[in-house]
């Protein structure tokens, strides 16, 4: 008689890795891209390679912290959701106390990272902590919090222009608003996929904010971001290969918003559109860098 095969426990290392979320990505990267945008266009295309390096593994390191902080805070909601409901902590996978280590571990790294910076890079980084630290809360006080996520994703910019300039400047501004409405963008089609879980649960979304206008609402910002974005290469006076990787990047996200106006759409094309704007961030990058 044939017994049943046992399956395999995971590996604790595996568990943590889907904790931190480095089996997903894209949510790595899209947070990368913003801080490499902003680099490459206040170094004027030729930012010190260690200063590259920095901002890399800074943003590897603060992406992990805010989502281990953001499981920490949602454990109980997260099994509630089909999308989250096997996130480690949500499945009990990991402990509390291990989740606690981890995060501070990872703070601590990005923490060890941002003394490389100058002093106005370094307090930025300061400021940024609390805003990943109490975005898990807004969704349960605040109509939108994909915006208090783009606020965080904003950092980003901030942080890696001044560590090249040591300053703010307009165009840091434009970039910085540019890249809270893409955010914004592409964070409300994540948070569509999630809609029916978020209304049961009684948290709150940007997806639930604008119902049925959602789709427009979407079009509105990448339509702002492309605004804005346009606006910083005239100011910095980019060539053709720019305007060439925008009107991709435009291109991309109109398509995008007439699939999201589609009667019917799968759960899982709006994850595949989030991915896609990872292409779409890297397309602008090389265009940034070719445009100076």
């Amino acid at each position: 008689m044939i017994t049943p095969t046992q399956l395999t426990p995971e590996p604790t290392w595996l568990t943590i890795i889907r904790l931190l979320r480095w089996d997903k990505p894209a949510g790595r990267l899209i947070l990368m891209i913003p801080a490499l945008w902003a680099v490459f266009l206040a170094a004027k295309g030729t930012p010190p390679l260690p200063l590259v390096g920095v901002i890399i593994l800074g943003s590897l390191a603060t992406s992990a912290a805010g989502c281990v902080i953001n499981d920490l805070w949602d454990r109980e909601i997260d099994p509630q959701v089909e999308r989250t409901r096997t996130r480690p902590l949500a499945e009990k996978s990991l402990s509390i106390k291990v989740g606690i280590v981890i995060a501070v571990i990872a703070l601590g790294c990005a923490a060890i990272l941002a003394f490389y910076l100058n002093s106005l890079s370094f307090w930025l980084c300061v400021a940024a902590v609390p805003v990943i630290v109490c975005y898990p809360l807004a969704k349960r006080v605040f109509p939108i919090p994909q915006l208090v996520l783009s606020f965080a994703w904003g950092f980003a910019v901030l942080i890696s222009w001044t560590a090249v300039t040591a300053k703010l400047e307009l165009s840091t501004w434009i970039l910085w608003a540019a890249t809270v409405f893409w955010t914004l963008g592409f964070d409300t089609v994540y948070a569509m996929s999630d809609r029916e879980d978020d209304r049961k649960i009684g948290i709150n979304s940007s997806a639930l904010f604008f119902g049925d206008y959602a789709a427009e609402a979407v079009g509105l910002f990448f339509v702002l971001a492309v605004g804005l974005l346009a606006y910083l290469g005239e100011i910095l006076e980019m060539n053709l290969w720019f305007w060439g990787s925008l009107g991709i990047a435009a291109g991309g996200w109109i398509i995008q918003y007439f699939y999201l106006r589609s009667i019917e759409i799968a759960r899982s094309a709006y994850g595949a559109i989030f991915r896609q704007n990872v292409a779409i961030g890297f397309v602008l990058l090389v265009g940034m860098f070719l445009g100076l």
